[in-house]
């Protein structure tokens, strides 16, 4: 039989829609189209593209004792996106600070080596490493602004944050309706309590809910309706996770209705920024 072939293709459709969605919502936001923004985006995809070939790298060298097929191929990979990312690279240092770019490459590099580390120690799911991982992805709006203006302006900090705060707070009600879905299968299977997998997205639930009445007070309703509708969203979500038939819901459509949040808040906060 022939050997199978291994692909390292991004699974993670999540972690794509929040690199891609805040890197659009800056390109928006900074009102002009250069050709570094195409370089920038090749080198967002190629950062979370190389993530799973690296994974399998590091586990072959401290996790497994016997040599596994999918190796050879991840090196292959790991090797053509290095070529590509210097190139973007290169490119990208050329025409715009080198300070600036080294210090986003630098932060993709360490995001990526901390990743690794806590799938080789199975640690994904933990509190600080998702909302390192919101920042992380939805970093890419500052790497979009850069690219596009040559600098980072000060509303590109302001869409990040409001990006983070939302990845966040997206990622934490999943995993709960994850934990939740694994009790309600397995009530004595030894899983995580859903109580304390619900807190996390609780708190981050609540404060867009409170960011969203600030900036309502300040004024900015556009910014104002993203957050309160991301909040109501999540807390129905989360409500929903109570009923064991919603949790039955297959997990495409709930990723499709995330998906729809996501750009929903995104018009809306483009809106609110411009």
């Amino acid at each position: 039989m022939s050997e199978p072939r291994h692909i390292f293709i991004p699974r993670e459709h999540g972690a794509t829609a929040m690199l891609l969605t805040p890197f659009a919502a800056a390109a928006i936001l900074s009102r002009t189209i250069r050709w570094q923004e195409a370089a920038a985006l090749l080198a967002s995809a190629i950062f979370l593209a190389m993530k799973d070939p690296l994974v399998v790298l590091a586990r072959q060298r401290w996790v497994w004792k016997q040599v596994h097929a999918e190796t050879r191929a991840a090196t292959r990979w790991i090797l053509v996106e290095a070529v590509l990312l210097s190139i973007c690279g290169i490119a990208l240092v050329l025409n715009g600070p080198l300070i600036v770019y080294s210090l986003l490459f630098c932060g993709g590099v360490f995001f990526t080596a901390l990743t690794i580390r806590v799938n080789l120690v199975n640690r994904q799911r933990a509190t600080m490493f998702q909302v390192l991982s919101a920042l992380a992805l939805t970093s890419t709006s500052l790497l979009a602004a850069l690219s596009a203006t040559g600098t980072i302006p000060k509303w590109c900090w302001a869409l990040w944050g409001l990006f983070a705060v939302q990845a966040a707070a997206g990622i934490f009600t999943v995993h709960a309706r994850l934990e939740a879905r694994v009790a309600a299968r397995k009530p004595s299977s030894g899983a995580s309590d859903p109580a304390s997998s619900r807190r996390p997205a609780i708190v981050f639930s609540a404060l867009l809910a409170a960011g969203g009445l600030i900036a309502i007070a300040a004024g900015n309703y556009w910014i104002g309706a993203a957050l309160l509708l991301a909040a109501a969203v999540y807390a129905i979500d989360l409500r929903s996770q109570l009923d064991p038939e919603s949790l039955k819901t297959p997990l495409t459509t709930i990723g499709l209705r995330t998906l729809s949040l996501s750009l929903a808040y995104a018009a809306l906060v483009v809106k609110g920024l411009w």
